[in-house]
């Protein structure tokens, strides 16, 4: 029979909630929280470490790997340890990726994201760049923590198959030049272009946060700026929706 927990002081329960509000706490542990049955289904599913599986009722669980563990909780105990509202009366503990850009990289397209604070924007990119086919997901200083519980939950699954790094901006250009990737920025200075008319073979996107757009740093080392035609009377799109639109241009 499952281990089941009922008291909020038992030490997992402590363990689970600091997984849930802390960035440094997870990776020192090495691990990240996932709130949902959806999410249990996707870890399994695309081969993630999965190695603690808390719920409230075992009886509805999909068959796990026998080196998973499986701990019951009560009702009370998992509206503690949940981070959503609502708690769907599963959580997983999966082991953390690495995170670390590696020195080349080979597919076609990446999207970079700069000082893109809020996680429900992050994960939403995530899960726009794994469906439109893009190779992985860079992260500069400032991102929100890609493997909080809401960008989480926001990837909807992709957090298992995008693959995720975070360096900073000097790492990335140097990375993405050695590779013959050229970075375009979505922006405006004299040289932008409509995003319509530029190609997509081996490109890097840069998407800068919906308040200040790309950092001037990463403005300096882009290879070129890219426009989304608009309304004149609009100024700008939500971050994650112009990264939706330009990963379609160049998945089209």
């Amino acid at each position: 029979m499952p281990e089941k927990i009922v008291s909020r002081s038992n030490p997992l329960v402590k363990h689970l909630r600091a997984l849930a509000a802390s960035g440094d706490y997870r990776r020192d542990r090495r691990q990240f929280l996932c709130d949902s049955p959806k999410l249990l289904e996707e870890a399994l599913r695309w081969g993630a470490a999965v190695s603690t599986v808390v719920c409230t009722d075992p009886a509805g669980l999909p068959e796990l790997p026998e080196r998973v563990d499986i701990i019951t909780v009560s009702d009370s105990v998992m509206e503690a340890v949940s981070p959503a509202k609502t708690p769907q009366g599963v959580l997983c503990v999966c082991t953390l990726p690495d995170t670390a850009l590696p020195p080349r990289l080979d597919g076609q397209r990446y999207v970079v994201l700069d000082g893109v604070q809020d996680p429900g924007n992050v994960g939403t990119v995530l899960r726009t760049a794994d469906a439109f086919g893009a190779d992985g997901m860079i992260l500069l200083p400032g991102c929100a923590d890609p493997f909080s519980p809401k960008t989480v939950r926001a990837s909807m699954g992709a957090v298992f198959r995008c693959p995720v790094w975070q360096c900073g901006a000097e790492n990335m250009k140097e990375t993405i030049k050695q590779s013959g990737i050229a970075l375009y920025g979505a922006a405006l200075r004299a040289d932008t272009v409509d995003a319509r008319t530029v190609g997509y073979d081996r490109v890097a996107i840069a998407i800068g946060s919906e308040g200040r757009g790309l950092s001037q740093k990463v403005l300096d080392l882009c290879d070129a700026t890219v426009r989304i035609p608009m309304e004149p009377r609009c100024e700008s799109l939500n971050a994650a929706i112009a990264a939706a639109v330009l990963l379609w241009e160049a998945y089209r």
